[in-house]
C-alpha cells in the first residue's frame, strides 16, 4: 500500500505547486510587486534611522557635560550592538519564519511594540549599562523582528530581478542617513537628548504603521505550512564559507568612519557642522552605490562586484583619509568610500547565485540570513575594537594628518578590512594561480626528464 501512495501524493504535491504557480501574482513586476518594494523600502527608515546616525550621539555622549561617564569605546559599542545584536539575529529569525510562517504576520506588530518602547525608555536613563540594555540591546531585537519578515517578502516578490530590488531596498537605509545626522543634531542643540529621541519613537511608529497592513507575502502563508526540510549542504561548500568570511571581516571595519567621523572632524580643527555634512555625504553616496552594485550583481560574476566594492573603499581610506586633513579631502573620501562601500551589502545578490551554484537545493532566504549574521558578528567586534584603536595611542604629530592623529590606527584597520572583504574572489584567484602554477612546473619537470 506504501508503495501505491507515495507515488500519488508526490504526484497530488505536484499538481497543488503548479496550480499555486498559476495563481500566484507575477513576480518582478506588477502593481503588488511594486508596493512591496515601496513598503519595504519605507521601512527601512524607522529601522536604520536612529543607528546609521548613531555618530552624531557618539559625539553627545561623550560629551561630560551631558551625563554618560563612560570611555569612547563603550559608547560605540552601543552603536555597534545596535546593528550587530540585529544581525546576529537574522539566522534565527529566518529559520524559525521559514519552518513556522504563520509566525511571520506577528513579527511586524511585535518589533514595531519593542522598537518604541525599548527608544523611549533610552531617554529616561543616565549610565552606559542603560544604555547597552535599551538602545544596545531590546531596541535591536526589535528592529530585527521588523526587518525579517520584510526580507523573506523581498525574497518572493523578486527573482530575476533580485539583485536591483535590494539595491533600491538598502539605498531606502542609505537616504534616511542623508537628513537624519543634521535632524539629530539640530533637535539635540535645540530641544535635548529626550525630546530628540521620544520624538523618533513617535516619528518610528507612524512610518512603520502604514507598511504592516500595506505589505504581503507573494505566496500565501497557508500554501508554505508544509514546506520540505531545510537543507544545510551548502555548509559545506567553500563558496559560503569565503564569502562569509569576507562579509564579516569588511563589516569589522565598515561602521568605523560613520560613527568616529563627528569626532574625527572636530579633533582635527574642523567646524562643528562638518560631522553632519560629512555623515550626511556618506549616506547621499551610499545610495547610487546601492543601485549600482545590485544592478551590476544582476549582470555580473559575484568575483568582480565584490572586487570593485572593496578595492573601490580601500584605496579612499588608505589615500584619502589617512593621507588628508582638509574639508575637501574628508568630502571626497566620505563620497567615494559611501559609493562603494556603502555598495558593499548590494553585492550579496549575487553571492546567494554563486553560493546556489554549489546547492540548488538551498534556501535563498536561509543563506541571506546567515549572511547578515556575518555581518552582525563583524559589527560587534568592530565597536569595542574601534575604541580601543582610537584609546591605544595620541597623536604623533604635529601635522594633523589622519594617520598621524589618534585615529591613525583606526584607519589603517578599516582599509585593511575593506581589502580583506573581497576574500572570496581573492581565495579564488589564488586557487587558480596555485593550480597553474603547480601545472606549469609539472610540465617543465616532464619535458626536463
Amino acid at each position: 500500500m506504501s508503495r501505491v501512495s507515495a507515488p500519488h501524493n508526490d504526484h497530488d504535491e505536484f499538481d497543488q505547486s503548479i496550480h499555486h504557480a498559476q495563481t500566484l501574482p507575477p513576480a518582478d513586476h506588477g502593481r503588488d510587486a511594486y508596493v512591496a518594494l515601496a513598503c519595504c523600502t519605507i521601512a527601512q527608515a524607522p529601522i536604520w534611522g536612529y543607528s546609521v546616525s548613531f555618530g552624531i550621539f557618539q559625539k553627545y555622549y561623550s560629551d561630560p557635560m551631558h551625563g554618560i561617564d563612560a570611555s569612547a569605546g563603550a559608547i560605540a559599542t552601543v552603536g555597534s550592538m545596535q546593528m550587530g545584536i540585529m544581525y546576529l539575529l537574522m539566522p534565527v529569525f529566518f529559520t524559525i519564519l521559514n519552518r513556522y510562517p504563520y509566525l511571520r504576520r506577528w513579527c511586524g506588530p511585535l518589533g514595531l511594540v519593542l522598537t518604541v518602547t525599548s527608544l523611549s525608555a533610552s531617554a529616561f536613563v543616565g549610565s552606559i549599562a542603560g544604555l547597552i540594555a535599551t538602545q544596545g540591546a531590546l531596541y535591536s531585537i526589535g528592529c530585527g523582528l521588523l526587518f525579517s519578515p520584510i526580507s523573506l517578502y523581498m525574497d518572493e516578490w523578486f527573482i530575476e530581478r533580485k539583485g536591483i530590488a535590494y539595491g533600491i531596498m538598502w539605498s531606502g537605509k542609505s537616504s534616511v542617513g542623508v537628513a537624519m545626522p543634521f535632524l539629530f543634531n539640530l533637535l539635540l542643540q535645540r530641544f535635548g537628548l529626550r525630546a530628540t529621541i521620544l520624538s523618533w519613537a513617535i516619528a518610528s511608529a507612524i512610518l512603520i504603521s502604514p507598511t504592516l497592513f500595506l505589505l504581503k507575502p507573494r505566496i500565501p502563508l497557508h500554501a508554505i505550512s508544509h514546506t520540505r526540510p531545510l537543507s544545510f549542504a551548502f555548509l559545506r561548500h567553500a563558496s559560503f564559507w569565503t564569502m562569509q568570511l569576507g562579509i564579516v571581516v569588511q563589516s569589522f571595519g565598515y561602521l568605523m568612519p560613520s560613527t568616529y567621523l563627528a569626532s574625527y572632524a572636530s579633533a582635527i580643527g574642523l567646524s562643528s557642522v562638518t560631522g553632519p555634512i560629512l555623515l550626511a555625504l556618506f549616506s547621499m553616496a551610499s545610495v547610487p552605490g546601492s543601485l549600482v552594485h545590485g544592478w551590476l550583481g544582476d549582470k555580473l560574476s559575484a568575483t568582480k562586484v565584490i572586487l570593485l566594492s572593496s578595492f573601490g573603499s580601500a584605496l579612499p581610506v588608505f589615500l584619502l583619509w589617512g593621507l588628508g586633513h582638509q574639508m575637501s579631502t574628508m568630502v571626497v573620501f566620505v563620497i567615494l568610500y559611501g559609493f562603494f562601500a556603502g555598495g558593499f551589502s548590494s553585492t550579496w545578490s549575487s553571492m546567494l547565485l554563486e553560493i546556489k551554484r554549489d546547492d540548488r537545493a538551498a534556501e535563498t532566504s536561509l543563506i541571506f540570513g546567515l549572511l547578515l549574521g556575518g555581518r552582525g558578528l563583524g559589527y560587534m567586534i568592530g565597536g569595542p575594537i574601534s575604541g580601543a584603536l582610537v584609546s591605544s595611542k595620541g597623536a604623533i604629530a604635529e601635522e594633523p594628518l589622519g594617520y598621524a592623529t589618534k585615529y591613525g590606527p583606526m584607519i589603517l584597520c578599516t582599509g585593511v578590512t575593506a581589502v580583506m572583504g573581497a576574500w572570496a574572489p581573492l581565495w579564488k584567484g589564488a586557487r587558480i594561480a596555485s593550480r597553474a602554477g603547480m601545472k606549469t612546473c609539472s610540465r617543465i619537470f616532464t619535458s626536463t626528464a
